[in-house]
């Protein structure tokens, strides 16, 4: 293994004589023969190696146990060890994310903190790189996903991504060391630990060697992605003129993508597959695309320009919603009733012969309020995972010659209900459902 690891580091310029390595040190089998390894080829690489533990007080007496086995390692091994402790379940409920996404984020700020000046070693290696393209691959992805985890970004890098964690496991073996476990890595609760304990061990059955394989096509495809990430460069270099991609027409669709992608990130925009074709559309097109309030692409003349658009003012009306009829205007009413059924199907069927929506009262959140259409209105529909724009929405699904006077209904959550497009998936009725409210929008 240490052969392989010593190749790598070479073969990618991760380390020069003189370096200084922290090794993020969990405890685990993976962190463990990182610091091993590290260790043994230090005077080979002229290196200086430390080490960092970072303490998520997550599993209260098991965190401590792991954080006091990296200190005894260390001490053992003279290498310098640094500890710092974080609350990770106090501030994943401040910022509203999920304790993973959490640890993650503070464990990196922590890596940031401690390694100025010096490189920062990880120890993801060939099964962690493998989970992550399946993971992307699940939630979409392009080249770049495919190409896994990044051996370098900044000054971090990751020299077991060529190892697998079986290897991993034989090096400790034979060096005799031990090493902890984190029990909730046995768990299926965490997103890549169902790829973990499941995906994979289906896909070893078709191939056995599916980890050790997909080394070496991970790396062709990271070896692409490179071919491609120097053309973008040129481009950037070429077209970019502040917020601003001049002539940018002239080259390829990926790498026209692929500037747009990056003219986004730099702005802290977001974007998707979709929004990255849009966005091509109408640089070669022309026109102007949302990307989030006040913000478009403009494209005019094979060249995109991020800008600041002050939206029209525009009249909404609105009022209060009420069981039985609500008269918004000369020509509409909408009819609220509210019904008491175990069985959504049954009423379905008893009320096929009208046009209706039904929402699961009891998941309404506060007074409703039935409304026209506001400037940057959002809504997730029911069964997609996503929020989409709902003047998107509207151009995507509604002739033209229905969009006029369309009505929205929201709590105090928001939008709950869109015209002609359907019912949001928060409020949507389901097996447990009770108490229905059916909606009818009548026009004359």
């Amino acid at each position: 293994m240490l052969t392989k690891v010593y190749k790598f580091i070479c073969e990618n310029n991760m380390l020069t004589c003189g370096d200084t390595v922290v090794c993020g040190l969990s405890g685990g089998a993976d962190s463990v023969a990182l610091l091993l390894s590290l260790y043994q080829l230090r005077e080979k690489l002229g290196i200086k190696v430390e080490a960092l533990h970072v303490n998520h007080c997550i599993r209260g007496d098991e965190s401590d146990r792991d954080e006091e086995f990296c200190r005894d390692l260390c001490k053992r091994l003279d290498i310098a060890f640094t500890a710092v402790r974080c609350d990770v379940i106090r501030q994943s409920k401040i910022w509203q994310k999920s304790t993973e996404e959490t640890a993650r984020i503070m464990r990196y700020e922590e890596f940031s903190k401690c390694s100025e000046g010096k490189k920062l070693a990880t120890a993801h290696n060939a099964n962690d790189n493998l989970e992550t393209v399946i993971l992307n691959l699940c939630r979409g992805t392009g080249i770049k996903g495919l190409a896994g985890i990044p051996c370098i970004r900044g000054n971090i890098i990751r020299p077991l991504l060529t190892v697998t964690r079986a290897e991993i496991e034989e090096f400790l073996r034979i060096s005799g060391q031990n090493y902890v476990t984190d029990s909730t890595n046995l768990s299926n609760d965490y997103t890549r630990n169902k790829i973990r304990h499941k995906i994979v061990p289906m896909l070893e059955e078709i191939n056995s060697s599916v980890i050790a394989t997909s080394v070496n096509s991970i790396n062709t495809v990271r070896e692409e992605n490179a071919l491609i990430e120097a053309d973008t460069d040129r481009a950037m270099a070429e077209c970019r003129k502040k917020n601003a991609l001049i002539g940018l027409n002239g080259y390829p669709a990926v790498i026209r993508k692929r500037c747009i992608s990056r003219l986004l990130s730099e702005n802290s925009l977001p974007y998707s597959h979709q929004r990255l074709e849009d966005a091509d559309a109408i640089l070669t097109g022309g026109g102007k695309l949302n990307i989030s309030g006040k913000t478009y692409l403009v494209g005019e003349r094979g060249s995109l320009s991020l800008q600041v658009i002050d939206a029209p003012a525009e009249i909404v009306v609105e009022q209060a919603l009420e069981l039985g009829d609500n008269i918004i205007c000369d020509n509409c009413t909408v009819r609220c009733e509210l019904l008491e059924c175990d069985n959504l199907k049954k009423i379905e069927t008893v009320h096929k012969k009208s046009t209706f929506y039904l929402i699961d009262y009891d998941k309404i959140r506060g007074r409703l309020i039935v409304r026209t259409r506001k400037y940057g209105d959002k809504i997730r529909l029911k069964g997609r995972s996503f929020t989409s724009s709902v003047k998107k929405l509207i151009n995507e699904n509604i002739p033209s010659d229905k969009r006029n006077g369309l009505l929205f209904i929201e709590d105090e959550e928001g939008t709950i209900l869109a015209e002609r497009l359907g019912i949001a998936d928060r409020t949507a009725p389901d097996d447990n459902t009770t108490g229905f409210l059916k909606i009818s929008f009548i026009r004359s």
